[in-house]
């Protein structure tokens, strides 16, 4: 329970529980407040990670924890966003079949290969950064519909439509990598 209480799991916690509120904000076209939240939670997310490494503070709670508060985040922006029209459908629509494939592809592995860690590639992290960026510049928009954060927007968009497709190839090509190893591995014991 201690591991599960520690600063940087709180942190994480925190950030789920600015969900609601940022939903609620973009519900009530409040969107500086949302653009406000959806910053703070960014800074919760990148402290947890930091204070979990400085105070030697990392848990496989954590682990899980932290990209599960991340997707849950992210995901359901781009859901909500959609819904207002703020983000082009077909934005959204990449985004979640990724991470659904991803999510039943993991549970399928991890019952019939036993694989686990599924750490996210160097593709994954840009392709989480470019949601991020998107997300920031579609809020922003709201509040200042200027020409350079409308580009900016439309880049990050594009920028996740593309790197949500690679990493998801990405991805495949690393799971047939290890399955293959561990069939070897197999094989040759």
């Amino acid at each position: 329970m201690r591991r599960l209480l520690n600063v940087p799991n709180q942190l994480t916690m925190l950030r789920m529980m600015f969900l609601p509120f940022i939903v609620l904000t973009l519900l009530d076209k409040h969107y500086q407040w949302a653009l406000w939240l959806f910053v703070l939670a960014g800074i919760s997310d990148g402290l947890d990670g930091l204070l979990a490494r400085t105070l030697h503070q990392q848990t496989q709670v954590g682990q899980y924890l932290d990209p599960i508060a991340d997707k849950l985040l992210l995901s359901t922006l781009f859901l909500v966003l959609s819904i207002l029209h703020k983000i082009p459908w077909k934005f959204t629509v990449v985004v979640f079949s990724r991470d659904v494939s991803m999510l039943v592809a993991s549970a399928v592995l991890y019952t019939i290969a036993g694989l686990r860690n599924f750490k996210p590639s160097i593709f994954g992290k840009a392709n989480t950064g470019a949601q991020v960026g998107a997300l920031f510049f579609v809020l922003l928009y709201q509040v200042n519909q200027t020409a350079a954060v409308g580009g900016a927007r439309k880049f990050f968009l594009w920028a996740t439509f593309v790197l949500t497709i690679f990493s998801a190839v990405h991805y495949v090509y690393l799971v047939e990598k290890r399955l293959h190893a561990q069939h070897a591995a197999q094989t040759s014991a």
